[in-house]
């Protein structure tokens, strides 16, 4: 979810944490003196937070693999991040420093093809396409990018026809987090499509609508209106402060003491250095839409209810219950005796957005890139619900407080503290720890509108996820036109049968539409 929306206009300037000037980077290719990077990069080369995001593209028809080498320079090697070793500084402070060097790149190390493959061993057997491309990218997970002979990305083309709907073929891109925050990333790679229907014209991103403003009160009366607008502003503040201080308590306390329940979606100690399993499953966006619109709530709020709705099938299943003809089984302890949180690292900086990326590739303009992270610790209800849409409603509730807080902003000054004042090592040690003491990650990025293509390739879906983060499971959502793909990545230790988890939440969106159709309101 992107709770950046929420927090508007407040814009810190940090010098630690000094987003980066392309422009002037790309200057610098001539022989000024390199930048250094972020405390923030530097924490993604830690050894327990050496985290790489994952994007899958499935396309239409097969890629063109040569196609795609004569594009990449005059589109994502403008952006120096991807054009740059990251090379420690000699001497000088005791805590290792990092800069980014130019350098030519070899687009033959970055673009992988794997040897022709023989579609004949796929034949009419769609799914064991798709296990092919999840075993392949599974084994992305055992090895990493030499950052001293090479920048940290790779793209890997696979002319696999997988079981999803109309997808020829599989791109996976695997980037070091340290080149920059997810959204930012996002909207990098979106720049690089266009429009199937207009080739020249770039994705079209919605954006949330601004609620309007509430007309005039009985009376009528500027000093009635003016009255009843201060109270809404004061008790607003109130609720404002009342929650960001409960939410960073909260944080404070994790990182000190509290930790989830252990259950069998938490990942055992060290699960950030085990190899993950990918697996992703689209849906229609129209489904999610109908229950939205059914019950007032968001497309986030309906995913993060599906989410809830499916690990409680999950855990209820591999707690000894089960589900027959409608007859519930309750095997999960009591409410309010699990505690299960997903980790959200946010970046509480506004992204760049699509059409400052594409002019810096076309026109090489100036863009801000950066991560600054702040931390949200997202709670889950659990339980098996007699109704489906109490998933729904309690997820728009605990969504709807957090927008009411501004958890992020403070725990990323917190955060930037203990860095500035102990350095990388121990910040690394703040953000492990909460992550850690949490069960799980879950992401909603929101797509494009239109049909689009990646160099003249039509996608048919998108699946971002990430691994080497210390949790055992993560779940991210990720809108298409008018699809749905939820990708999950999971430590198979943890969760060795990670295609039944997707179903169940899969199959609790289903129950939710029909729970919404049944009830009438999707009438109303």
């Amino acid at each position: 979810m992107d709770y950046r929306k929420e927090i508007g206009g407040l814009r810190w300037r940090k010098t630690s944490l000094k987003p980066i000037n392309i422009g002037e980077a790309n200057a610098r290719k001539g022989g000024e003196e390199e930048e250094l990077l972020s405390p923030a990069a530097r924490l993604f080369h830690e050894p327990n937070f050496n985290v790489y995001i994952i994007a899958i593209l499935g396309c239409k028809t097969r890629i063109d693999p040569d196609l795609v080498r004569a594009k990449l320079p005059h589109t994502l090697l403008k952006h120096p991040r991807f054009s740059s070793l990251q090379v420690p500084v000699e001497g000088g402070k005791e805590e290792k420093q990092m800069k980014w060097v130019p350098t030519a790149v070899n687009l033959d190390n970055h673009v992988i093809v794997p040897p022709e493959i023989d579609q004949s061993t796929f034949a009419g057997d769609a799914d064991a396409g798709k296990k092919f491309v999840e075993d392949y990218i599974s084994d992305l997970t055992k090895t990493k990018i030499d950052a001293s002979k090479q920048p940290l990305w790779d793209l890997h083309l696979l002319n696999v026809r997988t079981s999803e709907p109309d997808a020829e073929a599989v791109g996976v891109f695997r980037i070091h987090h340290s080149l920059g925050d997810g959204v930012s990333l996002t909207s990098l790679l979106l720049a690089c499509t266009r429009q199937i229907a207009d080739p020249d014209a770039l994705p079209t991103i919605p954006t949330p609508r601004k609620k309007k403003e509430e007309g005039r009160g009985r009376n009528g009366g500027v000093l009635g209106r003016g009255f009843w607008r201060a109270v809404v502003a004061v008790w607003t503040a109130a609720v404002l402060l009342w929650n960001t201080v409960v939410d960073v308590a909260a944080f404070i306390l994790t990182a000190i003491w509290v930790e989830d329940t252990k259950m069998p979606l938490k990942g055992p100690h060290g699960v950030e250095f085990l190899p993950r399993r990918f697996v992703w499953k689209s849906m229609s966006l129209d489904d999610f839409k109908l229950v939205k619109n059914a019950m007032n709530a968001t497309i986030n709020d309906v995913a993060l209810g599906a989410t809830q709705a499916g690990l409680s099938r999950y855990l209820n299943r591999k707690l000894g219950g089960s589900e027959n003809d409608g007859e519930k089984n309750n095997s999960l302890p009591a409410a309010g005796s699990i505690r299960i949180r997903s980790t959200l690292l946010v970046n509480v900086r506004p992204g760049p957005g699509i059409q400052a990326m594409a002019d810096m590739m076309e026109k090489d303009t100036e863009v801000k890139w950066g991560n600054w992270i702040g931390f949200i610790l997202l709670p889950f209800t659990i339980g098996i619900r007699d109704d489906p849409l109490d998933y729904v409603r309690q997820a728009k509730a605990v969504v709807d407080r957090k927008k009411r807080s501004l958890e992020a902003l403070f725990t990323f000054s917190i955060a930037e503290f203990v860095l500035k004042l102990f350095g990388t090592k121990t910040s690394n040690a703040l953000s492990h720890r909460i992550i850690t003491r949490t069960t799980l990650c879950f992401t909603n990025l929101v797509g494009p509108l239109e049909e689009i293509g990646y160099y003249g390739h039509p996608l048919a879906f998108l699946a971002p996820t990430s691994f080497n983060q210390p949790h055992g499971l993560m779940i991210n959502f990720q809108s298409c036109v008018d699809k749905m793909t939820v990708v999950l990545s999971v430590d198979e230790s943890t969760i060795p049968d990670p295609h039944q988890l997707c179903d169940d939440i899969v199959n609790s969106l289903e129950l939710i539409k029909n729970g919404v159709i049944s009830s009438g309101l999707s009438q109303s």
